[in-house]
Protein backbone atom coordinates (compact mmCIF):
# COMPACT_ATOMS: atom_id res chain seq x y z
CA UNK A 1 0.00 0.00 0.00
CA UNK A 2 1.59 3.34 -1.17
CA UNK A 3 1.80 5.97 2.02
CA UNK A 4 0.75 9.90 1.65
CA UNK A 5 3.81 11.81 1.71
CA UNK A 6 5.23 13.26 4.80
CA UNK A 7 5.10 16.97 5.31
CA UNK A 8 7.70 18.75 7.47
CA UNK A 9 6.98 21.94 8.89
CA UNK A 10 4.91 23.06 6.11
CA UNK A 11 2.36 26.02 6.14
CA UNK A 12 -0.65 25.24 4.39
CA UNK A 13 -1.71 27.99 1.67
CA UNK A 14 -2.68 31.00 3.37
CA UNK A 15 -6.52 32.55 3.27
CA UNK A 16 -7.14 35.42 1.50
CA UNK A 17 -8.24 36.97 5.18
CA UNK A 18 -4.87 35.63 7.02
CA UNK A 19 -3.00 37.04 3.98
CA UNK A 20 -4.40 40.47 4.20
CA UNK A 21 -3.69 39.82 8.54
CA UNK A 22 -0.08 39.16 7.69
CA UNK A 23 0.48 42.08 5.12
CA UNK A 24 -0.77 44.74 7.02
CA UNK A 25 2.35 44.21 9.43
CA UNK A 26 5.36 43.69 6.58
CA UNK A 27 7.28 46.81 6.70
CA UNK A 28 10.47 45.15 4.97
CA UNK A 29 10.15 43.05 1.60
CA UNK A 30 13.10 40.62 1.03
CA UNK A 31 13.81 39.49 -2.64
CA UNK A 32 16.06 36.58 -4.04
CA UNK A 33 17.67 37.44 -7.18
CA UNK A 34 18.06 34.37 -9.26
CA UNK A 35 14.92 32.76 -10.07
CA UNK A 36 12.66 35.14 -8.44
CA UNK A 37 14.26 38.78 -10.24
CA UNK A 38 15.80 36.91 -13.17
CA UNK A 39 14.97 33.43 -14.69
CA UNK A 40 17.75 31.46 -13.06
CA UNK A 41 19.68 31.96 -16.20
CA UNK A 42 23.64 33.64 -15.84
CA UNK A 43 25.73 34.80 -18.98
CA UNK A 44 29.06 34.84 -18.81
CA UNK A 45 30.97 37.48 -20.44
CA UNK A 46 34.39 36.81 -22.32
CA UNK A 47 36.22 38.77 -19.28
CA UNK A 48 34.73 36.76 -17.09
CA UNK A 49 31.91 39.37 -16.16
CA UNK A 50 28.01 37.78 -15.11
CA UNK A 51 25.45 39.63 -16.66
CA UNK A 52 21.27 38.57 -15.71
CA UNK A 53 18.11 40.06 -17.05
CA UNK A 54 15.90 41.81 -14.88
CA UNK A 55 11.79 42.60 -16.21
CA UNK A 56 11.18 46.11 -16.14
CA UNK A 57 8.08 45.41 -14.69
CA UNK A 58 9.29 43.70 -11.40
CA UNK A 59 11.22 46.87 -11.26
CA UNK A 60 8.34 49.46 -11.79
CA UNK A 61 7.00 47.27 -8.80
CA UNK A 62 9.41 47.63 -6.35
CA UNK A 63 9.55 51.33 -7.08
CA UNK A 64 5.61 51.23 -6.01
CA UNK A 65 6.27 48.86 -3.29
CA UNK A 66 8.82 51.43 -1.73
CA UNK A 67 6.93 54.56 -2.38
CA UNK A 68 4.05 52.71 -0.30
CA UNK A 69 6.47 52.85 2.57
CA UNK A 70 7.95 49.36 2.78
CA UNK A 71 11.29 48.97 2.63
CA UNK A 72 13.29 47.29 -0.05
CA UNK A 73 16.31 44.18 0.21
CA UNK A 74 17.83 41.74 -1.63
CA UNK A 75 19.51 38.66 -0.34
CA UNK A 76 21.20 36.52 -2.52
CA UNK A 77 23.03 33.46 -2.16
CA UNK A 78 25.47 34.79 -5.20
CA UNK A 79 27.52 37.41 -5.88
CA UNK A 80 26.93 39.76 -9.33
CA UNK A 81 28.06 43.40 -9.57
CA UNK A 82 25.04 43.64 -12.18
CA UNK A 83 22.56 42.98 -8.76
CA UNK A 84 24.07 45.90 -7.00
CA UNK A 85 23.93 48.04 -10.55
CA UNK A 86 19.92 46.73 -10.60
CA UNK A 87 19.79 47.53 -6.81
CA UNK A 88 20.88 51.20 -7.00
CA UNK A 89 18.55 52.09 -9.91
CA UNK A 90 15.54 50.68 -7.76
CA UNK A 91 16.61 52.52 -4.74
CA UNK A 92 17.44 49.73 -2.79
CA UNK A 93 19.37 50.48 -0.17
CA UNK A 94 20.00 46.86 1.71
CA UNK A 95 21.82 44.46 -0.73
CA UNK A 96 23.25 41.22 0.72
CA UNK A 97 25.29 39.14 -1.38
CA UNK A 98 27.52 35.58 -1.19
CA UNK A 99 24.92 34.94 1.97
CA UNK A 100 25.87 31.04 2.34
CA UNK A 101 23.35 30.22 4.84
CA UNK A 102 20.29 33.48 4.21
CA UNK A 103 18.65 32.84 8.02
CA UNK A 104 21.46 34.47 10.22
CA UNK A 105 21.69 37.07 7.29
CA UNK A 106 18.20 37.70 7.73
CA UNK A 107 17.71 38.08 11.17
CA UNK A 108 21.24 40.42 11.19
CA UNK A 109 19.17 42.56 8.82
CA UNK A 110 16.36 42.65 11.24
CA UNK A 111 18.09 43.51 13.64
CA UNK A 112 20.17 46.70 12.38
CA UNK A 113 16.23 47.43 11.32
CA UNK A 114 14.50 46.79 14.57
CA UNK A 115 11.84 44.59 13.00
CA UNK A 116 10.46 41.25 13.78
CA UNK A 117 10.32 38.27 11.85
CA UNK A 118 6.46 38.36 11.34
CA UNK A 119 7.44 42.35 9.96
CA UNK A 120 9.28 40.97 7.20
CA UNK A 121 7.75 39.87 3.70
CA UNK A 122 10.27 37.51 2.06
CA UNK A 123 10.09 35.74 -2.10
CA UNK A 124 12.51 32.89 -2.66
CA UNK A 125 12.28 30.09 -5.34
CA UNK A 126 14.89 27.41 -4.15
CA UNK A 127 15.60 24.95 -1.42
CA UNK A 128 18.02 27.20 0.54
CA UNK A 129 15.53 29.58 0.68
CA UNK A 130 13.44 27.47 2.93
CA UNK A 131 14.93 28.91 6.46
CA UNK A 132 14.04 32.36 5.78
CA UNK A 133 10.58 31.71 3.95
CA UNK A 134 9.36 29.66 7.02
CA UNK A 135 10.67 32.04 9.33
CA UNK A 136 9.67 35.39 8.03
CA UNK A 137 5.98 37.14 8.81
CA UNK A 138 4.67 36.74 4.61
CA UNK A 139 6.28 34.50 1.81
CA UNK A 140 5.84 34.31 -1.56
CA UNK A 141 7.63 31.60 -4.31
CA UNK A 142 7.17 31.50 -8.09
CA UNK A 143 5.64 28.63 -9.92
CA UNK A 144 8.13 26.46 -11.21
CA UNK A 145 10.16 26.54 -7.25
CA UNK A 146 10.28 22.96 -6.10
CA UNK A 147 6.92 21.39 -4.57
CA UNK A 148 8.28 21.32 -1.39
CA UNK A 149 9.08 25.19 -1.42
CA UNK A 150 5.50 25.91 -3.20
CA UNK A 151 3.64 23.64 -0.14
CA UNK A 152 5.39 25.94 1.95
CA UNK A 153 4.80 29.43 1.30
CA UNK A 154 2.21 31.86 1.84
CA UNK A 155 1.60 32.36 -1.73
CA UNK A 156 2.87 31.65 -5.31
CA UNK A 157 2.73 34.33 -7.77
CA UNK A 158 1.42 33.40 -11.57
CA UNK A 159 3.91 34.48 -13.60
CA UNK A 160 7.37 32.99 -13.00
CA UNK A 161 10.85 34.64 -12.24
CA UNK A 162 12.38 36.89 -14.33
CA UNK A 163 8.64 37.31 -16.31
CA UNK A 164 7.16 39.54 -13.27
CA UNK A 165 6.68 37.47 -10.73
CA UNK A 166 8.01 39.95 -8.69
CA UNK A 167 5.76 42.64 -9.97
CA UNK A 168 3.00 40.05 -8.91
CA UNK A 169 4.21 39.70 -5.34
CA UNK A 170 4.50 43.71 -5.01
CA UNK A 171 1.16 44.42 -5.96
CA UNK A 172 -0.49 41.87 -3.91
CA UNK A 173 1.08 42.57 -1.02
CA UNK A 174 -0.05 46.55 -1.85
CA UNK A 175 -3.58 45.28 -2.72
CA UNK A 176 -3.74 43.27 0.87
CA UNK A 177 -2.43 46.06 2.66
CA UNK A 178 -4.91 48.69 1.16
CA UNK A 179 -8.08 45.90 1.55
CA UNK A 180 -7.37 45.95 5.05
CA UNK A 181 -6.47 49.31 5.72
CA UNK A 182 -9.57 50.13 3.79
CA UNK A 183 -11.90 47.74 5.81
CA UNK A 184 -10.44 49.37 8.83
CA UNK A 185 -11.57 52.77 7.50
CA UNK A 186 -7.95 53.95 7.46
CA UNK A 187 -8.43 54.58 3.42
CA UNK A 188 -11.13 55.64 1.13
CA UNK A 189 -13.70 59.04 0.54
Amino acid sequence: MARAPVRRNLRPRASRTSLAARARGIALAIFDVDGVMTDGRIYLGESGEEMKAFNVLDGHGIKMLRESGIEVAILSGRRARCVERRAGELGIKHVIQGAGEKLPVFHALLETLRLKPDQAFYMGDDLVDLPVLMACGLSFTVPDAPAEVRRSVHQVTRRRGGEGAVRDACETLMRLRANKAEASGRIGG
